[in-house]
């Protein structure tokens, strides 16, 4: 098997009929990794075997070196925030926190400790004696991530973790996985939406049906999905006037004019979207509305995939 800080060999899960995870051999290193798919792809499954919640249907995953499966030692080096919440709703946070803690073999005083500091680092000191039932989702985010990182684990395993959080919430707690990196942790991070883990890291795994359909640089992959067409559609006042402007680009591969505005196809969407504002202000169009049907994740698998 290859090392690395996560490495799986042959590694797959199944439900009855139903796969999580399929044969899956990867090396990840150290630093941010993103783990990206769209919702069922297998990520959370993935992430529960790397944690050792449910054991491998065949293969094997190590982390830091370590089998995973049936292996506590291991789990005191890793901390996990999971997807869903499953709270004691009528608990403090940090009552919640410093009773996690405390199942590491902590001392009482040493797990007040740790996890006033935890929601310090998460910006929930404030309301660190509040109901977790009364906090808002991002809340709620803050509070597992806290729960997460509380015994200074070596390895990160956050799933979805920006989910439900305003933009200032994902703004803040994107610098706090960064900076999480930067003092040594290793992190691998799951999101649906592309642009999230782009903000956070350029490595990238990219799953779809329980396999791994791309790997590597972010760059290296968008370079991937350019070599097919990608659809924008512009809603503006005078379709035929910039489908006029627009049939002699030579980005332009393709276009559809509808009552509402214009649907394009180009290979170059970068050049496109940076030439477009002059294109309009110089015929004078008045553009209400610009939509990329194909700049999501599942458009990208399904050219992956092709």
């Amino acid at each position: 098997m290859q090392q690395g800080i996560v490495a799986a060999s042959g590694l797959s899960r199944w439900y009855g009929q139903v796969i999580g995870i399929n044969d899956v051999t990867l090396s990840i290193g150290p630093g941010i990794t993103g783990l990206l798919g769209p919702n069922g792809a297998g990520k959370s499954t993935f992430m529960k075997l790397m944690t050792g919640q449910i054991r491998p249907s065949r293969g094997e995953v190590t982390v830091l070196g370590e089998p995973v499966w049936n292996n506590p030692h291991i789990m005191k080096r890793m901390g996990f925030c999971p997807e869903q919440d499953a709270f004691y709703w009528s608990m403090s946070g940090l009552a919640w926190v410093e009773g996690l803690i405390s199942l590491n073999g902590y001392s009482r005083a040493e797990s007040r400790q740790l996890a006033l500091a935890a929601l310090d680092a998460v910006g929930l000191l404030d309301r660190k004696d509040d109901k977790i039932g009364a906090y808002s989702k991002g809340m709620r985010q803050r509070v597992k991530l806290a729960q997460a990182i509380a015994h200074d684990p070596e390895v990160l395993i956050l799933d979805e973790p920006l989910g439900g959080m305003d933009p200032i919430g994902r703004r803040q707690t994107i610098r706090m996985i960064k900076d999480w990196a930067a003092r040594g942790r290793h992190i691998i991070v799951s999101s649906h939406i592309l642009h999230e883990i782009e903000s956070m890291t350029a490595t990238i795994l990219l799953v779809n049906h329980g396999r791994i359909v791309a790997e590597g640089n972010v760059h290296e992959i968008r370079e991937l999905i350019e070599e097919h067409p990608h659809r924008i559609f512009i809603q503006c006042d005078d379709p035929r006037r910039l489908a006029g402007r627009l049939v002699g680009w030579p980005v332009v591969a393709g276009m559809r004019l509808d009552a509402e505005g214009v649907e394009v196809q180009t290979s170059k969407p970068d050049v496109f979207f940076n030439g477009l504002p002059d294109l309009v202000l110089a015929d004078q169009v008045k553009v209400t509305r610009l939509l990329s049907p194909d700049d999501n994740l599942q458009a990208i698998f399904d050219y992956l995939v092709k």
